[in-house]
């Protein structure tokens, strides 16, 4: 008999009705577009600071001694020793493997450019040019394939870990006596792409200068220090430079969370549980740590300003959605009370009548909650499906990828509706329940 009563009082008035779940529905959308984008948000986010380039330096420990002042180390990063070349897949070895995403070594040397010609002939690679200008040659990967010890492979490079070079061509090819020019280099000296240049060892301590002569393949605009340099594969750089299997520096680029006061603590202050719990977290200074426990004799820094800049923003979009989130609940919430209440009013009648049949006020008040829990499940099914439609509207307009459907998202929007309607109708529905059958049917 109850369930009869609540599916006829549910059919009556379908304008009503259909206001207040058009209502609840769009309120419950926009909290589920909110949603499925802030759980997808961090991993979108991360990929996309990618493009800022490395967040983790990597030098050699013995290079100088630390010099920090107010917690910003001004250490150099292109002097003192060398870290093999060896140990380098080691990196793909950490419990964060995965996050890792690139990494590229970089071993820069001093040396002259001889000649600058549009020939492709090979001329002497023993030539030795007094008029040579001096720059700064820079060894990095291109492509690299790096065994694993699982057998696998894994292809990394400047091209990942700079992403936000500028080229004019193309990169070099590792192998192919290839190399790139920087932008103000190339203007000074007169270099195009096509052209060979001649490059020279520049050690006076050797009796013999070892030369190539590389064919240009592309102009790159960095903004740093590459503008001024010719950049090859480290091989090339390490072979022309007798200094075979080494580099200086690595620049690693991998995917982290924000850090937050627990992840800023130092690990030799942790208890066992605490570092537990640090290192199974993706925080930028926990892959640092697990990366400096298999290359020996390095130090691993944050590049701060990447790190920190990553977690402001994600901070912020976060703080954005949970905003636009409540302020949607709470919308609804004032939508389904103003409906709530209104149809108290328009029911008033009906109500001192069951009232005066016997029924109690328990009854009354259950009998008016189970229809608004009905248009709660209704108006939270139709909001989640348009919820979806909407999230994948901003995911692929802004990160060029929409989240997927998540059941617990639906679950989650389903029990906010109904909490928001039981909210929303809770004073009008203790009203229903205090009215007195008498004064109502007089027509009081």
């Amino acid at each position: 008999m109850f369930l009869r009563l609540v599916a006829d009082s549910f059919t009556r008035r379908p304008r009503h009705k259909l206001l207040t779940g058009a209502a609840l529905a769009l309120g419950m959308a926009v909290v589920t577009a909110a949603l499925s984008v802030s759980l997808d948000v961090g991993d979108r986010l991360s990929h996309e600071f990618r493009s800022l380039g490395a967040n983790l330096l990597v030098t050699p420990q013995a290079d100088t001694l630390p010099l920090e002042i107010g917690g910003v180390d001004y250490r150099p990063v292109n002097s003192g020793a060398y870290l093999p070349e060896s140990d380098l897949p080691k990196i793909k070895m950490v419990f964060w493997h995965n996050n890792i995403i690139a990494f590229a070594p970089i071993l820069e040397a001093p040396v002259r450019i001889g000649d600058v010609s549009s020939s492709t002939k090979f001329s002497d690679p023993l030539l030795f040019y007094p008029t040579a200008t001096s720059v700064t040659m820079m060894g990095t990967w291109n492509q690299h394939a790096v065994r694993l010890s699982d057998g696998s492979s894994f292809v990394t490079g400047i091209a990942t870990s700079a992403p936000w070079w500028g080229i004019e061509g193309r990169l070099f090819s590792e192998g192919a006596n290839e190399c790139v020019v920087g932008q103000k280099l190339a203007h000074r000296l007169g270099i195009h792409v096509g052209d060979r240049i001649t490059v020279e060892t520049n050690n006076p301590k050797w009796m013999v200068q070892l030369a190539a002569r590389p064919l240009v393949t592309g102009i790159v605009s960095t903004g740093d220090d590459a503008d001024e340099a010719v950049v090859s594969s480290l091989s090339d750089v390490q072979r022309l430079n007798r200094i075979p299997g080494v580099y200086r520096r690595l620049y690693v680029s991998a995917l982290t969370k924000p850090e937050d006061d627990f992840a800023r603590r130092g690990p030799a202050t942790m208890t066992p549980d605490e570092l537990e719990r640090w290192s199974c977290s993706p925080y930028v200074s926990s892959i640092a740590y697990s990366i400096k426990q298999v290359l020996p004799g390095t130090d691993v820094r944050v590049i701060r300003r990447v790190a920190e800049g990553e977690g402001r923003i994600l901070t912020r979009v976060r703080t954005l959605l949970w905003l636009v989130t409540f302020a949607a609940l709470l919308a609804a919430a004032l939508a389904v009370g103003a409906s709530s209440a209104s149809s108290v009013i328009e029911r008033r009648t009906e109500i001192g009548l069951m009232k005066a049949l016997g029924a109690g006020t328990a009854t009354v008040g259950f009998l008016l909650a189970a229809e608004q829990l009905l248009i709660a499940v209704a108006g939270g099914g139709a909001g989640y499906a348009l919820g979806i439609f909407l999230a994948r509207l901003v995911g692929e307009k802004i990160f060029g990828d929409a989240p997927q459907p998540s059941l617990l998202v639906m679950v989650v929007i389903v029990g906010l509706a109904t909490t928001v309607t039981l909210a929303g109708s809770a004073l009008p529905l203790r009203r229903a329940a205090r009215y007195e059958p008498a004064p109502i049917l007089r027509g009081e």
